[in-house]
């Protein structure tokens, strides 16, 4: 399973809720999409799963050595935002049903309920209509009727929404496990640290363009390009004579003992300390990464104050950088 996503883009009305977007999602590795509501990604799930189409570009699926213009039925999973299970009728029922237009036999659906129910803790909850079950249940429900048919390609919007701790690294734990066995994932989502534990590529979106693409690292690069460290001395000392260091760029007490340093972009962390040493006794240092959350944040904000037609990163510039 490949898919090749190129210069898709799509209106509704006024709204261009996609714009020119090209990238690929390897075969076998788990892809999150990220970005406040509004930003594009259900847009773009909807057309990678035919619900839509795109008003321009095109999306390209290998799968199996053939190529096709969309995801064929019965490869992939889709999980929506929104549930759309019966509330009226129960667990069994309804993944019974989901199970038939899967084209499962009696069996199959037999077989995979078990696994599934008693994977996810819904054995006694099997013969209770949907209503009665908690929002963090019915995900569940959802969760199981995209993995029954034990597709190449699971699309899942949101699928930890719901979900206490306990159940999100439950979901986790199986997402881990399907990609190890050579699924493909793609997910959107707004828990950044689940994200950050599970993700091989993500992509940043808002106003539907692309601000940030890559692995965690390339995200954080592309995101905060700023080093800094953060380090403790033993005993006090002249903090003024920090702005003297050639290698750092900016710096702020955090205590009387302990400093934030941003270096400059030419400097290295021998340089650095050497140039501390020569100031004190270093108790700590460490190299200090902001979380993926707080990157999110600050590069929505300033992507809000860009103007609209300007991308923070460009699209081919972006695939350049994965690519090298």
């Amino acid at each position: 399973m490949h898919i090749e996503v190129s210069h898709v883009a799509k209106t509704y009305g006024n709204v261009q809720a996609v714009q020119d977007l090209s990238f690929t999602i390897p075969g076998g590795q788990i892809f999150a999409l990220l970005g406040p509501n509004g930003a594009g990604k259900s847009s773009l799930i909807r057309m990678l799963v035919g619900l839509t189409l795109p008003d321009q570009g095109q999306i390209s699926v290998t799968l199996a050595g053939q190529q096709h213009s969309s995801l064929p039925e019965g490869c992939f999973g889709y999980l929506p935002e929104d549930r759309g299970l019966y509330l009226d009728k129960t667990v069994v029922e309804n993944l019974q049903y989901i199970g038939q237009l899967r084209g499962l036999t009696k069996s199959q659906i037999a077989e995979q309920l078990e696994h599934w129910l008693q994977r996810l803790d819904l054995l006694d909850k099997r013969k209770e209509n949907l209503s009665k079950l908690s929002k963090g249940n019915q995900q569940k429900v959802q969760l199981i009727s995209c993995l029954m048919h034990q597709p190449a390609l699971l699309i899942l919007d949101e699928p930890f929404s719901g979900l206490d701790p306990i159940n999100q690294e439950h979901v986790l734990t199986i997402l881990a496990e399907l990609k190890a066995k050579g699924t493909t994932v793609l997910l959107s989502a707004h828990q950044m640290a689940l994200v950050e534990r599970l993700a091989d590529q993500m992509m940043l979106l808002n106003k539907g363009q692309v601000v940030a693409h890559g692995n965690l690292q390339q995200v954080t690069q592309q995101l905060d390009p700023k080093v800094s460290y953060s380090v403790r001395f033993t005993a006090n000392i002249d903090s003024a004579k920090l702005g003297d260091c050639q290698s750092v760029r900016h710096w702020q007490a955090q205590s009387e003992l302990q400093f934030l340093l941003e270096l400059h972009d030419h400097a290295t962390v021998n340089q650095l300390l050497q140039e501390l040493s020569q100031l004190g006794t270093l108790a700590d240092f460490s190299r200090q990464q902001p979380s993926l959350h707080d990157l999110y944040l600050a590069a929505v904000q300033h992507h809000n104050q860009a103007p609209d037609t300007t991308q923070t990163i460009s699209t081919q510039s972006i695939s350049e950088g994965v690519a090298a």
